[in-house]
């Protein structure tokens, strides 16, 4: 049969998806049949008969995956025999003006219901693994100083100033990457989503007993995404479940203002303690309400306690060692060079997937690893080889990791 036969299309194989999943991720999508079919590349017509329960026209495989993509949904959803359950509201904390009253875009609905079903799996592979899960036990009451509850996360996680020192020393530990396994170690899932975009959101944290949840945006710098980590665990600790982002300082007029300047000032004590800080050098000689640190004075101390720069200059401003107007000036110059760092990587890359034969490739063994965190890829894993889940079901909770990747993610896992 020749390629540029008219049926030739309606021989390729058809995945056999669930109408009614499509047609719910559709509507959660706020995309009519049109406006869906356009973005995907079919007639209306066709993208109907998908929908329809008595039809028998699917779509094919490379049309799943580009629905998939259009609707914001893993591929493997739309064989789900019933639409899952959409995601308990949490508090929107956003302060961005482009955000702040507006709803959350489809992205992050759908990150939020991953989330969830992320939790909702691994309460089930604990359960046939005949595993029991810590209940989350650090707490904090935001009438308590921001600097004591810093101060117990320290002591929770088990982190000292020694400890961040040697971070960056010895070249091997990344520091965001130590303060999120030290809290998984507290049987919280730590997540990162790449789908969202930066300037929407920061993170969120989802509240529980058991296996609280905190995703961070993958798309922010990784001294950023510190920040955020710790941001949301404040949450946790006040038990409560909230979007936010970190353009805010030591005030605000919105709706639960008060939570995310307490919030940050958690963050700010237990990533940059106030002794530790005071102690250093370039700290010491620089006089009260100083406006003559320099760039690079303020990168020496960021690089030691593995934070971003703003974070030093809010903690100097904490503590009296520069003034409010140095510090408006210097953090929006600082917010202006990072977005357009970030407009020039995104051009970069984009540039070298455009390239012909160029070499950008992907990791995906890492690439869950570093999306899903450890603990969860272990609990996937585990669950694989004591028989109790087969490698499709493992694939799929994975993200749909294709099952050729299963070898090296499993020497990343045990032996990383």
């Amino acid at each position: 049969m020749s390629l540029f036969d008219s049926n030739a299309a309606e021989e390729r194989p058809r995945a056999n998806i669930t109408p009614a999943v499509l047609r719910w991720a559709r509507e959660q999508s706020k995309l009519t049949v049109e406006e869906a079919a356009k973005k995907i590349g079919v007639k209306p017509e066709r993208y109907a008969n998908w929908e329809d329960d008595e039809s028998s026209i699917r779509p094919t495989f490379p049309q799943l995956r580009k629905a998939a993509k259009v609707l914001h949904r893993p591929p493997s959803l739309f064989y789900l025999a019933t639409p899952p359950d959409g995601f308990k509201p949490i508090k929107d904390l956003r302060q961005s003006n482009e955000h702040r009253g507006k709803p959350y875009s489809t992205a992050l609905v759908y990150e939020m219901e991953l989330a969830q079903q992320h939790r909702e799996n691994s309460l089930e592979l604990f359960r046939v693994l005949g595993e029991r899960t810590k209940p989350f036990s650090m707490s904090a009451d935001i009438d308590e100083s921001p600097e004591i509850v810093g101060q117990r996360i320290r002591s929770h996680l088990g982190i000292d100033f020694n400890h961040q020192r040697e971070w960056r020393a010895n070249g091997e530990l990344n520091p965001f990457n130590v303060w999120r396994r030290a809290i998984e170690s507290l049987d919280v899932l730590v997540f990162q989503m790449s789908r969202v975009d930066w300037t929407e959101v920061s993170g969120f944290a989802l509240a529980a007993e058991t296996l609280p949840i905190i995703v961070v945006n993958r798309k922010d710098a990784a001294n950023r995404r510190t920040f955020s980590l710790i941001h949301e665990l404040a949450h946790l600790m006040l038990g409560q479940s909230s979007a936010s982002d970190l353009d805010i300082g030591f005030s605000g007029t919105f709706d639960g203002a008060e939570i995310e300047v307490f919030c940050n000032a958690v963050a700010g004590a237990a990533l940059v303690p106030r002794d530790d800080l005071l102690n250093q050098a370039a700290v010491r000689s620089h006089h009260r309400r100083s406006e003559d640190w320099t760039d690079a004075d303020i990168g020496i101390l960021a690089r030691a306690f593995g934070v971003s720069k703003i974070v030093v200059l809010r903690r100097l401003l904490v503590f009296g060692k520069t003034t409010k107007r140095f510090y408006e000036n210097l953090s929006s110059r600082w917010k202006k060079e990072f977005e357009a760092s970030l407009a020039e990587k995104k051009q970069r890359l984009q540039r070298e997937l455009n390239s012909e034969g160029n070499s950008f490739r992907t990791n995906p063994p890492q690439d869950v690893i570093l999306n899903f965190g450890k603990p969860y890829v272990g609990l996937v894993l585990d669950s694989l080889n004591a028989s109790l889940i087969s490698i499709n079901e493992a694939s799929r909770l994975l993200g749909d990791l294709r099952v050729r990747h299963f070898e090296k993610l499993e020497q990343n896992v045990y032996d990383g």
